[in-house]
């Protein structure tokens, strides 16, 4: 390894690349350099590695209070899972489902489509036709270049859907998969052409409202594994904890990033190390960029460009039972209901646990209102709309617990970054583009995969090749996920 010295009371040292962030994205960058023969150095500002993936033990049970599910799309992460020798398995999906009216009546289904009535069964499923049809056109690779981007990207999901139905049940049912389910944020806080990426990147608007593809199966020990595996291959003189980084500085005093010569030294200042390299890889969030002082400043386009992006608001919450109870009913324990607090429950039982997990989604503006409450308030009222899918026996687990990654410090949202009414359009085709010796990568930006494992897994790949010297960005990007 580089030496080590000693400036005042920080530690310093030499690598090629630093990358800021040790998520998946961070990581798998880091190991594609690593495996290209560049020196590395990963700096974290939480206490472990895993990003808004997250597994751990409450009260005895095994939970991911981050992100958990593999669709049958992720090549990218299905093909790591194997390579690290990890295992996956199928999310418990047995029996029928449970769908909750707007007026509060209880049925059961099989299948993907609500048992809404018929009309509204079919408004439902002509307007996933048009959908289908728009992501096709559109795709996930450059939305904001297609003719209609603008249009679509200055009107509301909300304002979208209801310009082409007066059903409002069918409109209201499709929101929950977009609004509550993937971007946690109300339907009117987010255009129709954001909806269209979160689709596209998911293949179709079918597979996004099909949640035996999208939520197909899990990692065996947690999705966290996948990232711990991979900092375990990268070493402890690689990777650094609790290392929150304050500072990037680039060049000499009064040059701009335009100015950039590629191989000018640039200087990371964390809390506790000091590291001189040539390139870095931002892998965090667009909402934490600006936990970071830029020397010199970010362009003016970067700066206008983050302050239109951000992270919705989830609950997640889980519940832990001594059996999985609803299974002997004939239920395969998922749930849906657009009036209810709890919009969405799944059976989230461990493999090979003989106990019964479920999760439920609490999202936006549900969640602000029941956050305005005292905890033990806000369990009874999540576990008392969980109940309505699945019976009484919901409202007395044995373990119970939170997730809240809207009040974490180092990620202040869930589950992925987003542009408000009109910035996808404006910014997209820049939100990649390097800035001197600067990359970014993370799922907020992907194209496959945007918002999941897989998408930061493509986007940490597709950094490193650009350091790598793999391509322009824009050629190396055309080509990510292909």
């Amino acid at each position: 390894m580089t030496d080590q010295r000693t400036l005042g009371s920080e530690t310093a040292i030499e690598r090629d690349v630093v990358v800021v962030g040790a998520g998946p994205a961070g990581l798998m960058a880091a190991r594609t350099l690593a495996a290209a023969g560049k020196s590395v150095a990963v700096l974290e500002a939480r206490d472990r590695v895993g990003g808004r993936t997250w597994s751990k033990t409450v009260d005895g049970a095994f939970l991911e209070v981050g992100g958990q599910w593999v669709s049958p799309d992720q090549t990218e992460l299905l093909a790591l899972v194997d390579e690290l020798g990890l295992e996956t398995f199928q999310r418990y999906r047995e029996g029928a489902s449970v769908y909750i009216a707007p007026d509060g009546t209880r049925r059961t289904y099989t299948g993907t489509v609500f048992p809404a009535g018929e009309a509204t069964v079919a408004e439902t499923e002509r307007l996933i036709g048009l959908l289908d049809g728009l992501v096709a056109e559109v795709g996930a690779a450059e939305p904001w270049a297609h003719p209609l981007a603008r249009e679509l990207d200055t009107v509301s999901f909300h304002h979208w859907l209801r310009a082409r139905s007066a059903d409002e049940d069918a409109c209201t049912n499709i929101g929950i998969f977009v609004a509550g389910g993937m971007l946690t944020k109300p339907a009117h806080a987010f255009s129709a052409l954001q909806a269209v990426l979160m689709a596209a990147s998911a293949g179709s608007f079918s597979n996004l409202v099909d949640e035996d593809f999208i939520l197909d199966r899990r990692v065996v020990g947690g999705m966290q594994s996948v990232s711990e595996a991979m900092a375990a291959e990268l070493g402890e003189d690689v990777v650094f904890l609790d290392t929150p980084v304050r500072t990037i500085r680039w060049g000499e005093e009064g040059q701009t990033y335009a100015e950039h010569v590629p191989g000018t030294p640039v200087t990371v200042w964390s809390d506790r190390l000091t590291v001189v390299a040539q390139d870095v890889v931002v892998a965090v969030p667009p909402n934490l960029y600006s936990r970071i002082s830029f020397e010199p400043p970010l362009p003016r386009l970067q700066h206008q460009m983050h302050q239109h992006q951000s992270l919705g608001l989830v609950i997640k919450v889980h519940a832990v039972y001594e059996t999985p109870f609803w299974r002997a009913k004939g239920l395969s324990g998922t749930g849906f209901g657009a009036n209810e607090l709890s919009q969405e429950v799944y059976d989230n039982t461990n493999h090979g646990d003989t106990r019964g997990t479920l999760v439920g989604f609490v999202s936006d503006e549900k969640a602000d209102e029941v956050f305005a409450l005292p905890a033990e308030e806000r369990k009874r009222l999540i576990l008392e709309s969980i109940s309505h899918y699945l019976g009484e026996e919901a409202l007395e687990p044995v373990v119970y617990y939170e997730s809240d990654f809207g009040s974490e410090e180092w990620t202040r949202g869930a589950y992925a970054a987003s542009y408000d009414l009109g910035g996808l359009h404006r910014y997209g085709a820049h939100q990649r583009t390097p800035v001197g010796p600067i990359r970014w990568a993370c799922s907020d930006l992907a194209a496959e995969g945007y918002q999941h494992v897989d998408g930061a897994l493509r986007q940490g790949r597709l950094a490193a090749a650009e350091v790598l010297g793999a391509g322009s960005p824009a050629t190396v990007l055309q080509g990510a996920g292909r």
